[in-house]
Parts: C-alpha cells; structure tokens; sequence
C-alpha cells in the first residue's frame, strides 16, 4: 500500500480527526500524530503536506502544543488550521492577540483573495465555521492577508508562497464551512500533489489485517448492540475469525420496542454467534437514584464493562473488540488532548481483558460506507445511531425507574411511526425522543393534573461533531402532540431544534 502522503499535528481540537475524515471523503489517506509522534514519524517518512490542527489553547499559554519546529525546515506544503495558524504567525514574528470584541464562534462571514492558490474556484465571499478567542492581528514578513472576516475586518486567512505555508483562522473540515472542502482539495491535490489513495475496500483490508494479526487462534467477544457499527464491525471480521469469533448483547433494560428482534436479525446478517445477557435489573440497581447525566453515564459504564468481562471470562476470550468511533474518542477525551465531553460507555473501561477498537479513526459516515461494500442491507447500513445507556439518558430531572423508561419507550415508538408513515424518518440523522420529569399542570379529561412533558429532538449530520436541528413540518409536529399526549402521564411536548454545537445531539 502506498505511504502516507498527508501528515496532520494534533494540537487538541475537537476538529482534528474530521480532517483526517474529510481527507478520507476526499479520497485521501492521512496520519494523524501528536507533535511528539509526528516528530518520531517525520524521521523516517517523507509526507507531500503536512496541516497543523487547531486547538484549545493560546499560543502564548504554558503548555501550549508546538508542532516539531523542524516542519519549517523541509520545504513541504503546511496548512495551518485555527490554532495552527495562530502558531505558524507567532513562531514566524507575525502577533497573536485576544481579542474578545472580535471573538468567532459559529458561523461566519469571510471575504476571500479568489487569486491565492488555496481559493482557487471558491466564491469570494462565504460562509465558514469559526471557533476562536485570539486572531492572528499581524501576519509575518513575507505573509500575505488572503482573507478577512467581513464586518470585523479580522484576519482570516494569511499565505507565503515561497515557504509553501497558508493559515486559516477557521475549520474548512468541519461541514458548516460551505466550501471547506475545495479549499482542503486545493491544498492537499493542486498545492501539494498528493494522489488520491483511499477507498472503502482498503479499510476493510486494513482492519482485516490488524486483528488477523493481533488475535491470530485466539478468541474474541465483541460488545453487539445490532447498530451499524458493531454489525459492520462483526462483518467485517467474522470471515477471518469465524467462530473465534461471538457475539455478546447485553440486554439493559433500556432499549427501545422491538429492538431484541432487530439485533438477533443483524446478528445473522454479519455473520455472528450471539448471546444476549439479561441484565435489566442489575443496571437499575447500578444507577439506582441518580440523575446527573455523568452520574448515570459513569454506572451504566462500569457495571456494562463488569458484565462484559464475565462474558469474556466465561467464553475464555483473550481480547474484547468494541466498535468505538473517532466521535468516541474524542468526546471522552480519548483522542489527543480533547476535553472530555460525555462518557462513553466502551471507552477507557480498564478491563483485565485486552481490547481492541478497529474502528477507532473511523466516523459514522465511514462505517455506513463499509457496510455498504459489505453488501449489508439498509437496515443496517442506514440504521440510526441509539447511545450505549439506552433510555437511561433519556430521562430527564428524576431517577430513571422501570416505568419511566416504559412511558419514553413507548413515546419513542409513536414518534418514529409517526415520521415513518409522513416518509421524513430517513431524512433525520438521529431521532431523539427523551422524558422531562419536570411536572407541569394539564387536563385530562374533566380534571386538572400535573404531569412529564416529551423533548423531541432531530438532528441532521454527517459526522456527529456538528450537527443542524432539524426542523419537522407544522402538520408532522402537531400529530406528535396529538398521539404523544394521549397517554395518561404526558401532559405536553417540545421540540428541539438546537445546532450541534452549542447542543450535544443527545439531552444527556
């Protein structure tokens, strides 16, 4: 397989493997490394572009992440992304400064140079997506401005075509960023002549290749919840393994109706052993009272990993595979030096059994993609995304007892019939349907009663780090409501149009 061609510095950005994402969507391969890796790794590959992430910190902070200053030296087309602008500006003798009156978050307006390179084709005024607090307020010498924010006159975007270096101040990765894409394909194919060199077929290979070679005669459970990663995952390696191979489901007493049925039927569609595990009353004991969301992410993690190595144990497994996702690792603070967000249940679970994560540089829409080559139907490939804790984390405000997730559980089942027959289900990356336990005056019948109110929540998306809200139709909304409050414990429901970020997709 041909060498990496593109090396991206992880500087602590939640965005830093979207790029590697974009890049693979592209049609390009990357490696993504620390500075201190990348350092390790520059030493014996030669990369045709390198692009530094951005990050959480100040350039001028202690402790902030340098990229290896040799980078500078080898002539090779650098890209750096919001922090990694800030850092290529500052270590060259351009200034960075906050500046909180300019502060950009969100989506922003940026007039572009169109005659640089790097906006080859782009229009000249566009929408981007920009987190920052400090800007790059003087270019370094040589530099030239190629773009600014338009109202704020902030420096957006700076060049120097003799040292082969262009500074972005905003995340052309991240989807927001209307023609991110064809700037990261002006840098990566027209700047720095990289070839296109990756494909859905190689990555199944690839992991193929890894675990044959970790888990060679040996045995292997992997967590299955009937979701399109775990059954792709289970695809993918059950030809390799085969009945080295099993299939353990923990049946929390969380799931959604009818999804028992769906999960031993995907079981048999990735060609995998399974063994469902009662375990129902052991979470409920577990969580017990709790109702911070952290609080019951962190039970619900614990006693699952507990389960998870008896099974292991019991099927004298040597190692766990787990289908954990890029959007995992960073979100529990997995990947780089991201900061943690939420608990992720088959992330960091410390088990005396070894495990492995196949898919842990992969995102959602990657996997759809494997499945897809794996010839897996549409139930699979297309499947909405259903958390680890089930509806535990959909009970909002009050411990989530047996009958509580039966009144969401049943919600949950209404709503998605409801989106199915007005044929827009498909068109919501995840349905969310969650309880507020904070009781509010109503009528049923002829009294007046205090009762939960139902949140339900759309998003579109095509990586899980941002998302849109998605907006249901007035007539689709309205039906909701209609069916939702029939049931004697829901007296309203709201809906939740919130954009990831300042939103998670999930309440909790």
């Amino acid at each position: 397989m041909q060498k990496i061609q593109i090396l991206i510095i992880d500087l602590g950005s939640q965005y830093t493997l979207v790029i590697g994402r974009t890049l693979r969507e592209l049609g390009f391969r990357s490696a993504i490394f620390s500075p201190v890796r990348a350092e390790k790794w520059l030493k014996n590959n030669n990369p045709k572009a390198i692009i530094l992430s951005g990050g959480s910190f100040s350039v001028y902070q202690e402790g902030a992440p340098n990229p290896p200053q040799n980078i500078l030296k080898l002539g090779v087309p650098i890209l750096g992304v919001c922090y990694g602008m800030q850092w290529l500006s500052n270590k060259l003798g351009g200034e960075v400064a906050p500046h909180r009156e300019n502060k950009e978050y969100g989506k922003a307006e940026v007039n572009f140079d169109t005659t640089d390179k790097l906006f080859h084709g782009v229009k000249k005024k566009n929408t981007v997506w920009a987190s920052h607090g400090d800007s790059v307020t003087s270019v370094p010498k040589n530099f030239k401005i190629i773009a600014k924010s338009a109202g704020s006159e902030t420096i957006a975007a700076m060049s120097d075509h003799k040292r082969n270096i262009w500074g972005v101040q905003f995340h052309p990765e991240v989807t927001h960023s209307i023609e991110g894409k064809k700037i990261l394909i002006n840098f990566i194919e027209k700047i720095a002549g990289c070839e296109k060199d990756w494909k859905p077929a190689d990555m199944i290979t690839e992991i193929r290749n890894e675990v044959s070679s970790a888990a060679k005669n040996k045995k292997a459970i992997i967590g299955f919840s009937g979701g399109v990663d775990s059954t792709t995952l289970s695809a993918v390696l059950a030809p390799v393994m085969g009945s080295n191979l099993f299939g353990i489901c923990i049946d929390t007493g969380a799931l959604r109706q009818n999804e028992l049925s769906e999960i031993k039927e995907n079981a048999k569609y990735a060609g995998v052993k399974l063994k469902i595990i009662k375990a129902g009353n052991i979470f409920q004991r577990s969580i017990g009272n709790n109702t911070h969301s952290e609080l019951k992410r962190k039970k619900f993690k614990r006693t699952y990993g507990k389960i998870l190595e008896k099974a292991a144990k019991d099927f004298k497994a040597d190692f766990i595979v787990q289908g954990s996702l890029a959007t995992d690792m960073i979100e529990s603070g997995s990947a780089g030096k991201a900061d943690l967000i939420k608990s992720h249940h088959n992330v960091g679970l410390n088990l005396k059994v070894k495990e492995i994560h196949p898919f842990r540089n992969l995102f959602k829409y990657e996997v759809r993609e494997l499945a897809r080559q794996l010839k897996l139907p549409d139930s699979v490939s297309e499947r909405q995304p259903f958390p680890g804790p089930g509806l535990f984390i959909r009970i909002i405000g009050e411990p989530p007892k047996k009958y509580k997730l039966d009144i969401v559980r049943w919600a949950d089942a209404e709503v998605t019939e409801i989106l199915k027959k007005n044929k827009i289900y498909d068109d919501v990356s995840q349905l969310v349907v969650a309880l507020d336990c904070n009781r509010t005056v109503g009528i049923k019948g002829d009294g007046r009663v205090y009762g939960y109110s139902i949140i339900v929540r759309g998003v579109k998306t095509a990586d899980f780090m941002t998302a849109h809200g998605f907006q249901f139709p007035a007539d689709v909304r309205k039906e909701i409501s209609s069916v939702v409050t029939r049931h004697p414990k829901i007296i309203r429901v709201f809906f939740d149009e919130t954009d990831k970020p300042p939103a998670t997709t999930e309440m909790e």
